[in-house]
């Protein structure tokens, strides 16, 4: 009975500590802090942009960028508002963006400023090329340098060592990080200064710091700058609400003005648009290009749209010639024989004006997604417009999946749909189509995903559901 008791009053101590650290770990696990996440796999911070410009790619004569989206934890959101303290994070000072063509990345443009035009938020920057990388050297030019360095007849310095130095890295007492002291005790010795200052007799310091930044804010993709012995930089106060607080410029300045990014203001005719796209990390450009089997199918779709199209605007003519009439014969003594009436030929079709025709693989591996854009002929006002996304189905017609007609007179209700490119929006190597809804007054973008058989729309700028179209 005693040995009993004596085994319990051993384990007592050790069943006490286990429980007690069982019910520490659900305590730790309901903690109400931010949680970091470990999944390699989490979309990072991406944000969509349009760089819009006139004058040549490269070296435009004004630009603008215009945010669409900012993919945040999977979920797109708005470019033009999101986290806008004031002006959006997709439009923060310094963001860089990589312009890309048809997956394509052909340059870099750095956000300057940012401003607002017609009470939407556009930024302003410059266009910068690709940095090309150093070419390696070839197995010649390496043999060549290690002759060259085994010839060269240039003096080489080294440090004498003495036996009482202690090794490179090796500890001692009185020295800091691992650094052995001098060998030389009369040798002056430079010390860094300590930016801590004595408050007096209790033995506490001070140490100067700025205000942390919002560690909740989520940041994009900063552009490379140098520094330049001119230049000063000087630290955000990001909790600073005083409006009347004066604000310092960074860069250099050579003249009392200011350097003003050019900038562009309205929608002019020579206008270009391309696809920018802001990620922290460096992906693989992804081109979108189809490629067919047959190269004469290509331009079987395209007549297939056209003719499409053409009905769809009413500029398709008859499709059977009218009757021929012919004089009735006079009779005669003899007969001759009747010749054949050759039919009036088909006038040739109506043109589509300003025609765009745009073939994309969205997905490796995937089918031909055919996007075609045209208007017809005429004043403004009495123009209509058409915009189609075919797929070929499995006979090798065209199978429209999305049709959107307007004219100049409904723009407001209906807008034209104008497309920009493809982008991987969400990150996921699939792309997404990417087009400019134009009213006669106001416009949004628009992200379209192919997929099954169907065009959904995945994100409009504004929010609210604006044009209409129809399947088919």
């Amino acid at each position: 009975m005693s040995l009993r008791r004596k085994r319990i009053f051993s384990i007592g101590p050790a069943t006490l500590a286990m429980a007690s650290l069982l019910a520490a770990i659900p305590a730790g696990a309901q903690y109400p802090g931010q949680l970091t996440k470990t999944t390699k796999d989490a979309p990072e911070l991406r944000a969509i942009a349009v760089l819009e410009w006139t004058g040549d790619a490269g070296k435009p004569k004004a630009s603008r960028i215009v945010p669409v989206a900012v993919l945040d934890d999977g979920q797109l959101q708005d470019g033009g508002i999101y986290l806008a303290r004031p002006e959006p994070l997709a439009l923060a000072g310094e963001v860089e963006y990589q312009l890309e063509q048809n997956g394509k990345t052909v340059g870099l443009y750095d956000i300057r400023n940012a401003g607002q035009e017609q009470g939407s938020w556009v930024g302003y920057g410059s266009w910068k090329a690709m940095p090309r990388p150093k070419p390696k050297p070839s197995m010649s030019e390496v043999a060549r340098m290690r002759i060259g360095d085994e010839d060269s007849d240039v003096p080489i310095l080294h440090r004498k060592h003495h036996p009482d130095d202690t090794p490179t890295g090796s500890t001692s007492t009185g020295s800091k990080s691992g650094q052995a002291p001098p060998s030389d005790p009369d040798r002056p010795t430079l010390h860094k200064k300590d930016t801590s200052e004595d408050t007096g007799d209790t033995g506490t310091t001070k140490t100067a710091s700025s205000p942390a930044p919002d560690p909740d804010r989520p940041k994009l993709k900063k552009a490379k700058k140098k520094q330049t012995a001119d230049e000063a930089y000087v630290d955000s106060v990001p909790n600073d609400t005083d409006p009347d607080r004066p604000r310092l410029k960074r860069g250099k300045s050579n003249t009392d003005a200011l350097n003003v990014v050019p900038s562009l203001m309205g929608l002019p005719p020579d206008m270009h648009q391309t696809v920018a796209v802001s990620d922290a990390k460096n992906r693989p450009d992804h081109p979108w290009s189809y490629t067919w089997a047959n190269p004469a199918d290509e331009a079987k779709m395209k007549l297939a749209m056209e003719d499409i199209a053409r009905n769809a605007l009413g500029l398709n003519s008859p499709t059977e010639p009218p009757p021929a009439t012919k004089p009735t014969p006079k009779r005669s003594a003899t007969r001759k024989k009747a010749k054949p009436v050759t039919p009036p030929a088909l006038p040739p079709p109506e043109p589509l004006v300003d025609e765009q025709f745009r073939v994309f693989e969205l997905a490796y591996g995937s089918g031909a997604t055919l996007v075609l854009s045209a208007h017809s002929a005429g004043p403004l006002a009495q123009e209509k417009l058409i915009t189609l996304i075919a797929q070929p189905d499995l006979y090798g017609n065209v199978l429209v999946l999305l049709k959107s007609v307007t004219d100049g007179a409904h723009l407001d209700e209906t807008p034209r749909m104008r497309l920009v490119d493809a982008v991987d929006a969400m990150a996921d190597n699939r792309g997404e189509l990417l087009f400019e809804l134009r009213g006669a007054t106001q416009r949004q973008f628009a992200l379209y995903r192919v997929l099954r058989g169907q065009a959904e729309k995945l994100f409009v700028t504004g929010g609210g559901e604006y044009g209409a179209e129809s399947s088919n």
